[in-house]
């Protein structure tokens, strides 16, 4: 089991977009209010004060879509200037990004993921929900901005669902020659939307690698990142292609992660809520940060024998009841 120092810390479970995979219409969305999220301050308490005594030198910000978070910029500063910070990175929907980049950059962040999961206009506002004016532009402006910033590595997101994007699965990894961008190919997860893509909702990573190799080549790269995906390139690609497989290839075993929710909740997986802490409430009602180093430190003793595919979701096919923006993914 490797150490586990990955905090993913969830800003806010609003998003701009309502992806199917993470906010699917069937689900019933229940916001959290504003006086039920971790403020800015508590957020740094409990990075400063507990997670890193503990070991933590990795986090990531998350949500719903951060960028809609409050007082975003003053929080990546505040983070990212604590010395114990190795590592501090953020995922979005890059809507906001070519506003944000910027200041988020001169802030301290150096790593951003990218969620891009068409580069067709119409198929991209159908896996977001959107049914106005094409939100695919200023998503791409966004992405391209943040890479003329300088965030490096810049990574983009892709979550392959059969019949919606896969057969742009090519299209997407072909970003990668040119660009030193890492394109991340991730097996669709049934989190809280009832398979809405058939029984078997996924494609396995297996089956998209081969299609590279058969149009490319495929080699391992020898570019690593926090995370769990397994890394290629094609050859003399400038960027790589990154598989999370979390359903055809259980990783849990590899996990290095855990999860803090908008509104306070520590999670050791992202399916499996076995032991989860509120640290919220302890926090307000003036548990001393000693006392929440012991509590997670049960956590993570827990964690190694905790394995998302083994959760007791009470559900009749086996899905999980909250959306991906509520857990914080």
């Amino acid at each position: 089991m490797p150490e586990i120092d990955y905090l993913r810390i969830s800003l806010i479970d609003k998003c701009n977009f309502r992806c199917q995979y993470c906010m699917p219409e069937e689900a019933k969305l229940n916001y959290v209010l504003n006086q039920e999220l971790l403020s800015n301050q508590e957020i740094l308490t409990l990075v400063r004060d507990v997670f890193m005594p503990l070991g933590f030198t990795k986090f990531r910000l998350t949500g719903g879509e951060p960028l809609l978070r409050p007082g975003l910029v003053d929080l990546v500063r505040d983070l990212a200037q604590l010395p114990a910070c190795k590592d501090l990175a953020l995922t979005t929907n890059g809507f906001l990004l070519a506003d944000l980049a910027q200041p988020l950059y001169d802030a301290g962040l150096k790593r951003i993921n990218i969620s891009l999961d068409s580069l067709d206009p119409q198929i991209f506002d159908q896996i977001i929900g959107n049914r106005g004016k094409s939100r695919w532009q200023q998503t791409w402006e966004g992405i391209l901005t943040a890479h003329q910033v300088g965030f490096d590595p810049l990574k983009l997101n892709v979550v392959v669902i059969p019949g919606l994007n896969d057969q742009e699965v090519l299209d997407l990894a072909a970003l990668s020659i040119d660009r030193q961008w890492h394109i991340r190919f991730i097996e669709f997860m049934p989190i809280g939307n009832s398979y809405l893509f058939g029984e078997k909702a996924w494609i396995d990573s297996e089956e998209i690698r081969q299609s590279v190799r058969q149009k490319w080549g495929l080699v391992e790269s020898n570019i690593k990142g926090n995370g769990p995906a397994d890394v290629f390139q094609i050859p003399n690609a400038k960027g790589t292609l990154g598989f999370i497989s979390q359903m055809s290839e259980c990783f849990c075993d590899r996990c290095n992660r855990v999860r803090l929710s908008a509104d306070g909740w520590l999670r050791p997986c992202l399916l499996n809520e076995t032991g989860q802490i509120d640290l919220k409430t302890a926090l307000r009602d003036g548990v001393s940060s000693e006392n929440l180093q012991a509590k997670i430190s049960q956590l993570l003793l827990l964690k190694p024998e905790i394995n998302f595919k083994e959760r007791d979701s009470g559900t009749e096919a086996g899905t999980y009841t909250r959306t991906m923006s509520q857990i914080g993914g």
